[in-house]
C-alpha cells in the first residue's frame, strides 16, 4: 500500500476513522435465497480485528439491523438497517401501508421487513418478464405515494422519507465526531453513502464490483475490488 494513498492515511490513524460496510454482496456473498446468506468465518475474524483497531466499525444494510447482525455474526459491531430508515422515527408509521400494498402484488419471492418491502427476482424463470412486471409494480407504488428503487435483482419499496445510507453515514460519524471514513458497497443504494463522504476530511469509497452491480458505483469509487473475497484482502491491509 502506498504510504500516501487514501487507504494508507485511513490505516495510519485508525483511532480517528470509521470503517463502514454494506453486508450482502460485500461481506456476505450473494446467494439465491437471501435468508441463507452468511459472512465467512475468516471475514468475521477480520471484522473483530478492525473493531479493536478503529474508532468505529459499522454495517449499514438494506436488511433490518437485527437480520444484518445475524448474518454478519459479529456482535461487537454497530448495525443500522433498512438503508438508514431505522434511524428515522417517522418510518414506522408507513409499515402498515407498505404491507397492504405488497399484499396486492402476486409475487412469490417477497421479503417483508419492518420498514420496507423487497420483491426479489433472482430466481425468476424469465428475468426480462419478471423485470417488466416489477416495473409496473414500481409505477403503481409511485402513484400510491411510496418510493420504489431497483437494485441487484430486486425491487424495494420504501416510505417517502429523507433517510438513506447517506443519512445513516452522517449520523454515525457526527455522533462520534469522526471526519475520516471508508465505505464499501456494491449497489445503487450505496451511492448515497458515497456522497456522504464528500464533505469529510478524508473519505474512501470502495465499490465491490459484480456483473449485476451498477456502473455508476464503480465510476464514483476511489477503489474498485472484485467481490467479497477481494474486499477481504483490502480489509486485511487496514
Amino acid at each position: 500500500m502506498d504510504g500516501d494513498s487514501p487507504l494508507a492515511r485511513i490505516a495510519g490513524e485508525p483511532g480517528a476513522a470509521a470503517i463502514l460496510l454494506d453486508v450482502d454482496g460485500v461481506l456476505a456473498p450473494i446467494v439465491p435465497v437471501p435468508a441463507a446468506a452468511a459472512v465467512p468465518e475468516e471475514t468475521q475474524a477480520e471484522l473483530r480485528r478492525l473493531h479493536r483497531r478503529y474508532a468505529l466499525v459499522a454495517c449499514i444494510s438494506g436488511r433490518s439491523g437485527g437480520e444484518a447482525r445475524r448474518i454478519v455474526g459479529v456482535e461487537e459491531l454497530v448495525y443500522v438497517g433498512e438503508h438508514g430508515l431505522e434511524l428515522e422515527p417517522a418510518a414506522a408509521g408507513w409499515s402498515e401501508r407498505l404491507r397492504a400494498f405488497a399484499a396486492t402484488v402476486p409475487w412469490d419471492d417477497v421479503e417483508l421487513k419492518p420498514l420496507t418491502v423487497s420483491f426479489h427476482y433472482r430466481r425468476a424463470a424469465n428475468e426480462d418478464e419478471a423485470l417488466a412486471l416489477l416495473e409496473g409494480v414500481a409505477q403503481r407504488a409511485r402513484e400510491d405515494g411510496l418510493v420504489p428503487r431497483f437494485g441487484r435483482m430486486v425491487l424495494e419499496l420504501r416510505p417517502p422519507l429523507d433517510a438513506n445510507k447517506g443519512t445513516a453515514v452522517r449520523h454515525l460519524l457526527e455522533e462520534r465526531g469522526l471526519t475520516r471514513a471508508l465505505y464499501a458497497g456494491d449497489d445503487t443504494t450505496d451511492l448515497d453513502a458515497f456522497a456522504a463522504l464528500e464533505r469529510l476530511e478524508l473519505g474512501v469509497r470502495v465499490a465491490v464490483a459484480s456483473a449485476e452491480g451498477p456502473a455508476t458505483l464503480r465510476e464514483a469509487a476511489d477503489v474498485v475490488v472484485d467481490g467479497p473475497a477481494e474486499l477481504l484482502e483490502l480489509l486485511r491491509s487496514l
